[in-house]
């Protein structure tokens, strides 16, 4: 397999910078998310990475071999899109096999790399059908054979799932991991769904108008964002973040006063605090205020309030009842909450 390091990696136009200083390195076998909002660099660096893009400065290199000028056919890697980019004369078999004939691999091996692309993905019982004739999951089971039959050191895969109904994207996001896993093959997968790349990924690059914000585990990024833009891209729903003052280690914004958190801070800060590590109290709490509106999502409700500017949610039990207008209190932990710098957003520990 491989391992890819992009050095300070950047792609620049005459008026827009796509990429910026991209520094990284993937690990051999690892699964890397890069994950961002629309016009963030990931599908840019991902093209890059392929060949498909020229990298304004920086090295891309693959192992000990720099691939800058390298074509996308000579980099040894299969991609995986959006679009299932499927031959609709051509029958399940045959285009699994096509890349095994476009860099003609001895045809007598043929048969035996397509069965055993086709049992890995679960279609061995449709090779015979063309893919009008199949569902989405089906066409995308079959995008993912072909990028596998010929055994490549990388995988690319930008937005596999994303024309997928909800139900489907679950299925075929387990089968993605269960397959990488088996084949350990490096793999770097574009997305901005945050539950792909929480639910998928080793590690993942959380970008942002072409800058990378943070690298870690699903949990690191979770658990101890860099900054509000992490903060609040990760997570269904994201972290609560409420501008306010700190002074002596207390907290306080309209509705809200925390105490026992660091007294080194002091002025303006954004908290934030995840929905799930607070809990609605039937006596007095650290949050105050009106319910905007209330969720039940089945195993728990969520109810939300405005703070100032900022919409603020909290988990309950899923038996718990309030009506809209009603004032509640929340318990808001001081161990729970994250502090960030109120003009730069970065995480202050």
């Amino acid at each position: 397999m491989a391992q890819i390091r992009l050095k300070n990696v950047s792609k620049r136009w005459p008026n827009f910078v796509g990429v910026d200083n991209f520094d990284l390195t993937v690990a051999d076998e690892e699964f890397l998310v890069l994950l961002g909002p629309s016009g963030c660099g990931k599908t840019t660096t991902m093209r890059m990475i392929a060949g498909l893009e020229e990298v304004t400065e920086g090295e891309i290199w693959f192992d000990d071999r720099l691939v800058n000028r390298l074509e996308p056919k000579d980099r040894d890697i299969s991609m995986v899109f959006q679009s299932y980019g499927l031959y609709p004369n051509m029958t399940v078999y045959e285009n699994i096999r096509f890349p095994l004939k476009v860099r003609k691999v001895p045809a007598a091996q043929h048969h035996d790399l397509v069965m055993k692309a086709a049992q890995a993905v679960e279609l061995s019982a449709l090779l015979d059908r063309r893919p009008a004739a199949l569902s989405g999951g089906q066409r995308q089971r079959v995008a993912l054979g072909r990028a596998i039959v010929r055994q490549p050191r990388v995988f690319l895969m930008d937005e596999p799932l994303s024309n997928l109904d909800a139900k489907l994207r679950v299925s075929t996001r387990a089968q993605i991991k269960n397959l990488q896993h088996r084949l350990k093959v490096t793999t770097i997968y574009v997305t901005h769904d945050q539950i792909e790349a929480m639910t998928m990924a080793d590690r993942v690059v959380v970008m942002n108008k072409g800058v990378i914000q943070q690298v870690g585990t699903p949990t690191d990024i979770y658990d101890r964002p860099a900054n509000t833009f992490v903060a609040s891209f990760i997570g269904s729903p994201a972290m609560n973040l409420i501008e306010g003052e700190i002074n002596g280690g207390v907290f306080r914004a309209p509705g809200v006063q925390i105490a026992g958190l660091s007294n080194r801070v002091s002025g303006a800060v954004t908290l934030g605090f995840r929905a799930e590590d607070a809990s609605l109290v039937s006596g007095n709490g650290q949050l105050s205020a009106e319910v905007y509106s209330m969720e039940l999502l089945g195993e728990a409700t969520m109810a939300s309030f405005r703070i100032g500017d900022s919409l603020v949610s909290v988990k309950s039990a899923k038996s718990y009842r309030s009506e809209i207008g009603d004032t509640v209190h929340a318990a808001v932990p001081a161990g729970i909450c994250h502090l960030f710098d109120h003009q730069t957003g970065v995480r202050i520990d």
